[in-house]
Formats: structure tokens, sequence, C-alpha cells
């Protein structure tokens, strides 16, 4: 047996995504302004390199870069764009309607359409240049605690077979200890989730909100689309039930990020995201786009759009949440990236003085709290706190509010209600009536591949890579599966799943059986979030693992 090797560090950041970057290297900048003893800051990424699962839009508000990089235009910050033309649409089935005019939390004068792999790449090599340690292909698979202090994070075990036994290259996992924890582990983050399991952190707030975004990559023809287009539509191929839309930025050298985002929150077991998805390339707004061009990436990731009341409390003894691990994201702005580096920043302010001061309990991290209530957080968050449970009674009801919202603040008698998704889900029986289920029900159509593409091809598109030989990282209580799953549900995992990583399949002798196909899978998390039995938990597979979204 190997024995486990320990780090010990002032502070310790768990994700090398916008808002751990941030924090790392504000970091930085307070101790060569503070002077004395420097503090060891270390930063684990599960990636096999930096940005390597990074996945936005993406459309970048630059006002927490200018605070942390005031030249970082010098610093050759890898802005693809400004944003030129806003147009919104309305679809239906075969038409446009064109927006007037951009209402302003869809303006985006003054922000740029950028690759957030490529961004976060060029944030790695500033705090590297710093001398912080960054440590990438390092899970944190587990939490160590002190009661409930967290005093530090566990890393995965590296060569462990299938079966669990250890192979010739295994490696115990690090215990890697720190005075603060700064958790951005991202949406629906493993770490994060433990914690709140284990603390009452989430007491009192609103259950998270979530929506899946699909996304690819295009080389289209350069004259195809002016740089700096943005286009956001909303209506087909969504029902009036379900909240979504897509969207189309055009970068230099004819490449489009072209996307699809839809609620966790829908309420037919038989849809199917990436369906709507095809649906929506083949619109002849879009179609006529995309015509003549070559994918060239595929991605899909969950985003928190649950808002203010759904934040949790982020902090506690030796441990604060920051990006979208804990919700910091505009859904009604379709932003989150500058307020992830803008609570990762608050997060390195409220850590460096914890520390410097020898208190790091829950009582002086939550000075981080403050920070977030007095400062561009809140003053961005509050006024739309309402917004997206308002699209959970429609979308004409949801456009209302938010028309409302800009003129009241958001104001309502009480905090609208809302429930997580995968509760909203309905039966079959209850949705369709109790009747079969009609033909066609999914709207799946048989893909092309020059527009339209099966959910493997996309995988292959997505760069996803795992080792076969490992533990499955995704833990199902599959004996539901074959059971009541199939006959109340119809095994929506099947459908929800952007990768193929669920199949029900007949096992000779044994009848249908669940298949999973874990090496599919783009860390999306949607399973997690949106299993209506909440059966399936997703952990951290061997370091390395997972998608390269290189250009995303």
């Amino acid at each position: 047996m190997s024995e486990r090797e320990t780090l010990d560090v002032d502070v310790l950041i768990v994700g090398g995504g916008p808002s751990g970057l941030s924090a790392a290297l504000r970091l930085s900048q307070l101790q060569k302004a503070a002077g004395g003893e420097p503090l060891s800051v270390a930063v684990l990424e599960k990636a096999r390199d930096v940005g390597a699962h990074m996945l936005s839009g993406a459309v970048l508000d630059p006002s927490t870069l200018r605070d942390l990089i005031p030249d970082f235009e010098a610093k050759g910050a890898p802005l693809a764009t400004p944003v030129h033309d806003d147009r919104i649409y309305f679809l239906t089935r075969g038409g446009k309607i064109k927006f007037p005019f951009a209402p302003p939390p869809l303006s985006n004068h003054g922000n740029y359409v950028i690759s957030l792999n490529k961004f976060v790449k060029w944030l790695a090599e500033l705090v590297e240049a710093e001398g912080v340690d960054l440590f990438t292909g390092f899970p944190g698979a587990d939490l160590l605690m002190d009661g409930d202090r967290v005093i530090g994070v566990r890393t995965g075990d590296r060569g462990v077979g299938k079966h669990g036994e250890h192979k010739p290259t295994y490696e115990p996992g690090v215990d890697i200890r720190a005075k603060v924890t700064i958790l951005a582990d991202g949406v629906r983050g493993n770490l994060t989730k433990e914690l709140m399991r284990r603390l009452p952190l989430a007491d009192g707030r609103h259950p998270q909100l979530f929506a899946i975004g699909l996304k690819e990559l295009w080389d289209v023809p350069a004259d195809r689309l002016a740089p700096g287009t943005v286009i956001h539509t909303m209506g087909y191929p969504l029902r009036f039930e379900e909240f979504g839309g897509g969207f189309i930025y055009a970068m230099p050298e004819g490449k489009l990020s072209v996307g699809f985002v839809v609620g966790l929150d829908y309420k037919d077991p038989m849809f199917d995201p990436h369906v709507a998805f095809n649906h929506f390339k083949l619109h002849p707004l879009v179609k006529g786009l995309l015509e003549g061009g070559q994918m060239v990436r595929y991605g899909a990731k969950a985003l928190p759009e649950g808002g203010w009341y759904a934040i949790p409390r982020c902090y506690g003894d030796g441990a604060l949440i920051v990006g979208d691990a804990a919700g910091f994201m505009n859904s009604m702005r379709l932003k989150g990236i500058h307020l992830a580096m803008r609570s990762g920043m608050q997060a390195a302010e409220t850590a460096f003085d914890a520390v410097r001061a020898g208190d790091t309990s829950a009582a002086r991290l939550q000075q981080f709290e403050t920070k977030i209530n007095d400062g561009p957080i809140r003053r961005e968050l509050y006024p739309v706190r309402n917004v997206h449970q308002a699209f959970g009674h429609g979308l004409v009801a949801g456009v209302a509010f938010s028309g409302l919202s800009l003129v009241t603040g958001g104001w309502w008698p009480r905090p609208m209600h809302s429930e997580p998704g995968s509760d909203r889900m309905e039966k079959l029986a209850d949705y369709y009536g109790g009747g079969a289920v009609p033909d066609g029900a999914t709207g799946a159509i048989k893909p092309d591949r020059r527009l339209t593409f099966d959910k493997l091809t996309n995988v292959h598109y997505s760069g996803t890579r795992h080792d076969e030989d490992q533990p499955v990282h995704l833990l199902v209580q599959t004996d539901v599966c074959h059971t009541i799953c199939t006959e109340e549900y119809g095994n929506p995992c099947q459908r929800f799943c952007p990768a193929n990583v669920y199949e029900m399949v007949v096992a000779e002798g044994a009848g249908r059986q669940l298949q999973i196909n874990a090496s599919n899978c783009v860390h999306c998390k949607t399973c997690d979030i949106m299993d209506p039995y909440q059966v399936i938990t997703w952990v951290t597979p061997e370091g390395g693992g997972g998608p390269q979204y290189d250009g995303m």
C-alpha cells in the first residue's frame, strides 16, 4: 500500500476556471501590496490542461476584468471581438419576428465575444507567472473535515481498475491541507454538494434551478456573419411551457458559436434537449448561417439559473464557495463569467485577511457575504431575483415579468415559489393523460451529419477521453431504472443526457437493464440534476479525463 502524501498550504483553490483563477491572481496582488511572509497558494484543476473543461457562449462583460487586470489589453487578453450588433428574434416553425430593439439586459454594447477556453488559458498563464502552484489533472475527490471545519481536500486516486483493484500504476490521492479552502468546482460541484449536505448552508434558501446549454463551434465562410454580431432567439422549437432559447455569436475568421439553452425544469418526460438543438439548427434563420460550413467542436454544460434567492450561504469554518458552484449567474443577461470572477476576487480578499489575522472561522469568513451584499454582485442579481421563477408559469408570464422587473427592480409581494427541476418532471401517465405516449413524442429526426448530428457523433467532436479501465464515476441506484422508472417516466436519462451515457439495453436472461457509457461523459452534471428520483450522483473520474474544449 502506497503511503498517502500530504501538502500544507495557506489557501487551496479547487477549480481552475474564471472564479478560481481570479482568486489566485487577486491573492498574489494582495501579497505584493502587503509584503511580509508570502502566503502559499495552490490551485487544483481536474482537466488534463487548464481550460479544457471550460464551456460558455460566451459574451464577456469586462467590468470585473478591468478591475482585476486594468491593463488586460496590453497583457494580450484573448478577446475575440467587441460586440457590434445585437439581434433578438422570436422564432416560429418557419419564420421569425425581429425585436425592434434589444432590451437593456440583452444589450451587449461594450462587451466582447470570447472563447472561454482561450480566456482561461490566458488567466492561468498570468497566475503561474506569479509563482502560484497550479496542479492540472488533479480532481478534488473528497473534503477533509474536522467536525464542521473544512481543513482541505483529498485528490482522487490514480490507477484504480474498473472493479476497484489497484493497477501497477496506482497512486493514492494527496491530502492537501489548507487554512482556507475556496471551492470553485463549478455547477453542481461535487465538493460543494457534499459541503451543503453536511452543513446547513442552504437553509432558508430556495432550491437552485438549472439549465443545460449545448454548443457547437462552426467554421463558415468569413463573410457569412460580421464578427461581433450577437443573435439570441426564443420560441421555436420550444413550446410555451419550456424555458430557453438559442444563441449565435460571430467571431473573426468565420467562427460561429452556435448554442441552445433549455431550462432543466421542463414537464414532459419525453423531451430531449439535444433533439431540440437539432431542430433549432434546421430553422431557416440558423440553417442559412450554417449551410456549407463545418462543425468543429461540441460541448454541453449545466448553468445555475436560480438567481439571488437560490444562492447558499457561501462561507463556513475554513471554506468559501465561489462562481457557478455558488450560483453567481444572471440568467436574464445570460452572463456569469464576470460575476464568477468578482466572487473569486472577493473570496481572495476575505481569505487573505483571515489567514493573516490567524482566524479562519466562519465568523471571520462571513466578511465574504458582506462583500457580496455590499458590492456589484448583489446590485446586479437582486433586481432580477424572481425572473427565472416567473418563467415557471410559461413563456408569456416570464417575458411579461421580465419587462416589469426592468421598471420595478424585480419587486413582487413575496419571493416567487420555486421547486427543483427534477420535481417538475411529470410522469408519463400524467403528462399524456393516461394514454399511450404518441409516436414521435420526442420529436427526434434522422441526423444528416451536415447540420444535425446524433449524440455519439457530437461526443466525438467534444474531444472527450476517459480511461476505460476505471471505476464508473456515475453512481446510480440501478434497481430503480428497469422497474418503476421505465413505467413511470420512460427512462428520461436516455434523453436529458446530451452525450449518450445512459442506454436501456436488453440483457440476455435479465430483461431491460441500464448500461452506463461513462467514457462518453462530458461532465455537464445534467444527470445529477434532472433525474426524477435523484438516484444519480456524479463523482470525479480519474484526473485528466473528460472533454477537450479547444476554442470553445
